[in-house]
Order: C-alpha cells, then structure tokens, then sequence
C-alpha cells in the first residue's frame, strides 16, 4: 500500500501532520515533486479555465501522482467551525478531482473536515487509519505523535520569524497562502529575489493563528475565511515590526482579491505592493516590480532618517 501526497495546497499547512501519520502507522507514502512547469502546464489541461492558479497545480500534482501510488490523499474541508469557513475550492476539490480522473480510475483516499456534521479532524484520521485497515489505539497513538510533530514545527517556524525580525536591515512581510508563498514555481522565486535584494522576507502564515484570528477584527471584524482571517490577522501584528509589504495572491481568487483591497483601504504608512501570480513564463517584469518596491522603500527610509537628523 502506498499513498500520494500531492505537494500544493493544504500540503503547505499540515504536511508534518499528514507525513507523521502515516510513518508512525508504517504506510508507505510519496509525495509528488516540487512544482516545475511541466506540472503547472498538465495542471491547466486538466483544469477549467476559469480554475485559479493555484487549483491548476494541484490539479498537475495529482496527474503525477495517480500512476505511481495505490491512493491519492485529497481531502475536503467545509470549515473550521467558529474559526470561520473555507473558500469552495477546498470544500468541492474532491469531487473535481474523483470527476476530472474518472477515466484513469483514480482511487482517493479521502478524508473529511465538517464541523456541522461533527465530522473533526480525529474522526477524520480514525477513518483514514481503519480504511488502512489499522486498529483504533494505533490510529490515536500516530494521531497523537502526529499532532505534536505539527506543533513543534510550527513552534520552532514561529521562533526562527522572530529572529529574522530581531535583524537588522529591510524586513518585507509577505502576506499570501503558504500554497503560494512556498510553491517552487511561483512563491519561492520572489523570496529568494527579496533576498538578493537585500531584504529580509517575513511569512505571515507563520504566526500564532489563534492570536492572528483574533488580531484580524482590528482590520475587518467581518471575513467568513479562516486562512484570510490568519493572514490579516498577522498583519496587524507584524506591521509595526516590517518596512513595506507585498500581497501575494493567485489568480483569480476571489477570497483574496476581496480581502487585498480591504487590506490596501484600511491599512496605512507603509509601501504596499499587490502581485498577483499567474503562471506565466518570464520574471523580467515580477524582478522590475520588486526592484522599484525596494528602492522606493530604501528613498522613504533615507528621507526619514535625514529629517530626523
């Protein structure tokens, strides 16, 4: 037995969950490569045009997967309670992709998050675990090892971003999904380019997400969507810590598109840029649009400093 991990998506978020699970139940698992562009152009094939980037990759990760693996792990999440809900491509990806594969009888491993039929997260795994055909107390030991793999990661991220923000020098917070910011093909590129640049990149996903849920109401008390609210909510509390920010969002999401122009409205005093990541072949113009961004930051900084001096 062995099981595919598609490497986009939720697998930026849980992956030490997912990956410990399944090594603590000794189940074989693989996850498919880092996004290249042959991934990202099998993806678009099988996706709708209307699909966002991001969806298309995922898409291109499965198609990799389905050949070399008994089961592909898609999971479907509604919600995360009062914590907020989820946009629809995470609630109907299952169902896109059983459809989009069904004439290369894909199998799916599938596991369902839906608080309103108190299906949670344990009940979610015991299904996966007696599926695989393990028994109840080994399921909740690997479980339990799994969580606290989660956590210690997670913690151990949280303690190297609050080093980088001890640092000297520009500090830009990167305000995007981790599906987006940490995916080879169209996350990864910026933050290293911010690096040659001589700025340090800040993750906004990597913050406390209960503090962070609850930070997001001093910019908008109203956002349905868990992830957004995270993410606004950390940039209340990194603002002051950071010189400008970049929003990164995949086109054409509809979450994130509402919530960047609420954050360009309502939050002020610092440079903001708006990239919105669309697949395309070339970095000549995303490299010019960093340049100028940090430049203009580095004139704002040396005019602040004259006038204090």
């Amino acid at each position: 037995m062995k099981i595919g991990i598609p490497r986009a998506f939720l697998y930026y978020k849980y992956h030490y969950l997912w990956e410990t699970f399944f090594e603590e139940l000794g189940i074989e698992y693989i996850v498919s490569p880092y996004t290249n562009r042959e991934i990202y152009k099998q993806g678009s094939i099988w996706a709708i045009d209307e699909a966002c980037l991001s969806s298309k990759i995922y898409l291109g990760h499965v198609d990799y997967l389905i050949d070399k693996c008994d089961y592909v792990l898609v999971p479907r999440v509604f919600g995360y309670g009062t914590d907020g809900t989820v946009c629809t491509k995470f609630q109907a990806i299952y169902d896109v992709v059983k459809n989009t594969f069904r004439d290369r009888n894909i199998k799916i491993l599938f596991y369902n998050i839906n608080p309103k039929e108190t299906a949670n997260e344990f009940r979610a795994f015991l299904k996966i675990g007696k599926f695989l055909g393990k028994k109840k107390a080994a399921i909740t030991r690997a479980y339990v090892i799994a969580k606290q793999s989660q956590k210690m990661h997670q913690e151990m991220d949280l303690k190297y971003q609050e080093q980088l923000l001890e640092k000297d020098g520009l500090k830009i917070l990167l305000v995007g999904h981790q599906y987006n910011v940490y995916d080879r093909y169209i996350g990864s590129p910026i933050i290293q380019y911010l690096k040659e640049l001589g700025a340090t990149p800040i993750i906004a996903d990597i913050c406390d997400k209960k503090e962070a849920r609850e930070a997001s109401k001093q910019i908008s008390e109203t956002l349905p969507w868990a992830f957004n609210k995270e993410l606004v909510g950390a940039l209340a509390i990194y603002k002051d810590q950071v010189d400008g920010i970049i929003l990164m969002s995949s086109f054409p999401c509809g979450p994130d598109s509402l919530v960047n122009e609420i954050i360009i409205r309502r939050v002020k005093g610092l440079p903001m840029l708006n990239l919105i990541l669309d697949g395309q072949d070339g970095s000549a113009g995303l490299e010019t649009r960093l340049e100028s961004f940090i430049d203009i930051i580095k004139l704002k900084k040396e005019d602040e400093y004259e006038r204090k001096n």
